[in-house]
């Protein structure tokens, strides 16, 4: 596997998709052994290979003379409605749609001309006639795909999310956001354009977009201000009137050079009731009412050692990474992820945080095509905020996208070219 790029769990939490930067998506199918479930000590589920795919491919844009990267930007399921699996794939500049499903791979036997028969004339002569059986070989699992949604975005897109009701869904560039029906590849409908007649008079971006999990009338998308904006499609075909906005206003006494980059937004979710926003941005994770814009509800330090460094980490690039946040299934855990491989846990309703250095020296060495969990627990892998020393991080550790299972206090970490599961 090439460095991760993408983690997705699917609706049922039975399978778990991956995407690299080599364009390729691995699926891991929760193992379904029934001794093993009776085993009292085995209270952690593994994960198997199930089928790996090239989802897309480097291109050429010969107009504007642009390498297209073949790197998976974002994987999203869709809701099972057959018995193959759905999902959208994303790079730079196009969506696919493909279908996972398991494929019979059949055969003809007993043919009616056998070695050994007398021959007459060079022609064998067949003593009786047998009838042509089909019979299946072997079950393989096979990937295609469906649609091919492409040409809809002048620049790179960021984010995709399947709407709730299952028909449409939406992907963003910096400026702009598209509205998808999953039936029609060729046309979209650009429901939010913040492209200004001047471009020099340009001053924030858009940096991602998700649909509300009940209503399928409501999106949000977050801005590189620091700001989320939360819009109705019921009002008008062009969502660029918000219908509330959710900003914190930052201390003019923190100001900085910095202070613009630092407070870009790089991922937003949803809690699965959607009462709850979820943002992350470089120094600080954020909890949001959907009922109280003014403030958050709950504000984590992630990077407040970083503070210091941050002329450093402008000058190798490290301030600008995009660090992903997700919440546990009743939205009572908080997740997000750091440098040095380290990840954070948060408990909404208290203060604790547990910090976990994702390694393969920290977590129980992973089966034959499997990987096998551990608990969250161990006093050797945590840390806490105040122990971690910015001299010693090493910053080309990144763990940069997590996932959390749909139902169970599960969870999984893309680090490098490692996928890291862990349960609690």
């Amino acid at each position: 596997m090439d460095i991760v790029s993408a983690v997705e769990f699917d609706e049922t939490g039975e399978y778990i998709a991956t995407g690299d930067r080599g364009g390729r998506v691995v699926i891991f199918e929760k193992c379904q052994d029934k001794q093993q479930s009776k085993k009292k000590e085995t209270k952690t589920p593994e994960y198997k290979f199930y089928v790996e795919f090239q989802s897309h491919e480097p291109e050429f844009d010969y107009l504007k003379s642009l390498e297209i990267e073949e790197k998976i930007n974002k994987i999203k399921w869709l809701n099972r409605s057959s018995n193959g699996h759905f999902l959208l794939t994303t790079n730079d500049k196009t969506i696919k749609l493909w279908k996972v499903f398991e494929k019979k791979v059949k055969q003809v036997t007993l043919a009616n001309v056998a070695n050994g028969a007398p021959v007459r004339n060079n022609t064998p002569i067949v003593q009786s006639l047998k009838i042509p059986r089909i019979q299946t070989r072997e079950t393989i699992v096979t990937a295609q795909a469906r649609r091919v949604y492409a040409n809809a975005h002048a620049y790179h897109i960021n984010s995709i999310s399947v709407n709730s009701d299952g028909e449409t869904y939406i992907s963003s560039d910096d400026l702009r956001i598209n509205l998808w029906n999953l039936a029609v590849s060729d046309q979209s409908f650009n429901i939010v354009d913040i492209k200004p007649v001047n471009m020099e008079e340009l001053t924030e971006v858009i940096t991602s977009a998700e649909f509300h999990p009940q209503h399928c009338n409501i999106f949000m998308y977050s801005s590189s201000k620091g700001t989320i904006k939360l819009a109705d499609m019921r009002a008008a075909a062009l969502c660029d009137q918000h219908a509330k906005v959710f900003e914190e206003e930052e201390d003019p006494a923190n100001k900085s050079f910095f202070s613009e980059i630092i407070s870009s937004i790089s991922d937003i979710k949803f809690s699965r009731d959607g009462r709850y926003i979820l943002s992350r941005d470089y120094l600080t994770l954020k909890l949001w009412d959907i009922n109280q814009e003014s403030k958050p509800v709950k504000s984590i330090p992630i990077h407040d050692y970083l503070r210091s460094k941050l002329c450093d980490l402008y000058e190798n690039d490290c301030i600008f990474d995009k660090f992903e946040c997700t919440m546990s299934g009743d939205g009572n855990s908080l997740l997000t992820g750091s440098y040095h491989n380290y990840f954070h846990i948060y408990d909404r309703n208290g203060k604790n945080d547990v910090c976990i250095e994702a390694s393969k020296f920290a977590t129980a060495k992973p089966k034959k095509q499997g990987f096998k969990m551990k608990s969250l627990g161990r006093k050797k892998d945590t840390k806490k905020n105040d122990e971690i020393n910015p001299d010693t991080i090493d910053y080309t550790k990144k763990a940069l996208h997590v996932a959390w299972h749909p139902k169970d206090n599960l969870i999984a970490v893309g680090a490098a070219n490692n996928l890291y599961l862990y349960a609690a």
